[in-house]
């Protein structure tokens, strides 16, 4: 660092801003640090932001903190609006990132020529950061779905209806969180549309909207997952191309498709049919007994399928059945809220 001992007024000037910015984004940083540590239990990220913040530390020099009451601030104390409004984990993340960000850019500026390393810590750190956005918000995404499939029993799928919107915004409503949605026939463009469409209705409602079989549709739409048969694309290329903010549901019948779907990293898993249904005439129902054998040790979430109705949920749950997915049952009913509101209770009713 030049003219260390031999400072004058402007050089006082820079050092205040230099010693200002240290703090902001030091402060911003620890923000971004506890979300990692407590929010999201990500040691990786907990390191990489504390090493950042030991860094500038380390070159938060003397002199800039000596020239802290230089020139007194009169904007101390000024808040924003904005600042009130953030109750979110995304607008906490993305405000502080913002504010880490700006601080180093500051600091690149002002120390340029009397600190080239400290520009130069700055500039490398401020790139990081950006990254490291956009990887704690698609973690806190996903963490935030995780939740949604653990603490929610009811997983509701679509069927083609003329007034399916109106039905799937009655069973949100309702209380419904997870929304598969299926694609029957139509082009293109118009599941696309009908997709962003459904996926509006989830975020107004905090719930998950996954597709089913189409990664193209469920990234255009920016669904919250994708849920993959036994003859769609495979969970290892599906996961490359989602990344790890989305959820990855799979149907499996069978010990050796569930221990795959298990060791590939899938969030939950579909089982069944439990009995005949309808929408899937050529299986043959597993039963109760089979599935029991199946899942007990099962350590992530899965929904059984397949014919399960408002009458037998409660069969289901005598022989340790907790979380269940249905098609029909809400689909053709008259009143769609209600029965959703009606399966709800049945389903958080001990036995």
């Amino acid at each position: 660092m030049q003219n260390s001992n031999n400072t004058n007024v402007d050089d006082l000037r820079i050092y205040q801003i230099i010693d200002a910015n240290l703090d902001r984004a030091r402060e911003g940083l620890r923000v971004l640090e506890d979300w990692a540590r407590f929010g999201l239990g990500k040691e990786k990220y907990v390191k990489r932001i504390k090493n950042f913040r030991q860094i500038l530390g380390k070159n938060h020099l003397k002199v800039y903190k000596q020239s802290r009451n230089h020139i007194y601030d009169k904007c101390k104390g000024l808040t924003h609006q904005e600042q009130i409004n953030r109750k979110t984990f995304e607008q906490i993340i993305s405000s502080n990132s913002a504010r880490v960000q700006e601080a180093l850019r500051v600091i690149e500026e002002f120390s340029r020529l009397h600190n080239h390393e400290l520009s130069k810590i700055a500039s490398e750190i401020r790139y990081e950061i950006y990254t490291i956005e956009i990887d704690l918000l698609s973690l806190s995404k996903y963490k935030n779905s995780e939740e949604i499939l653990k603490e929610n029993d009811l997983y509701v799928i679509t069927d083609q209806r003329a007034n399916l919107l109106e039905i799937i915004e009655e069973i949100l409503i309702a209380g419904v969180k997870i929304i598969q949605h299926r694609f029957k026939t139509s082009t293109d463009k118009n599941n696309l549309q009908e997709a962003i469409q459904i996926k509006n209705l989830c975020k107004k409602y905090n719930s998950l909207l996954i597709i089913n079989d189409r990664l193209d549709i469920a990234l255009a739409s920016n669904a919250d997952g994708i849920h993959l048969g036994p003859d769609d694309l495979d969970l290892e290329t599906a996961r490359k191309l989602l990344g790890y903010s989305k959820i990855i549901g799979i149907s499996a019948n069978n010990e050796t498709d569930i221990s795959n779907a298990i060791k590939g990293g899938c969030d939950y898993i579909g089982i069944g049919p439990v009995f005949e249904t309808s929408t899937k005439k050529s299986k043959k129902p597993i039963g109760i007994e089979k599935i029991k054998t199946l899942t007990k040790d099962i350590n992530i979430p899965w929904f059984a399928i397949g014919g399960i109705k408002s009458n037998n949920i409660s069969h289901l749950k005598r022989n340790g059945f907790k979380k269940v997915a249905l098609v029909s049952q809400l689909m053709n009913s008259e009143d769609p809220k209600e029965d959703a509101i009606m399966i709800l209770k049945e389903l958080s009713h001990e036995n």
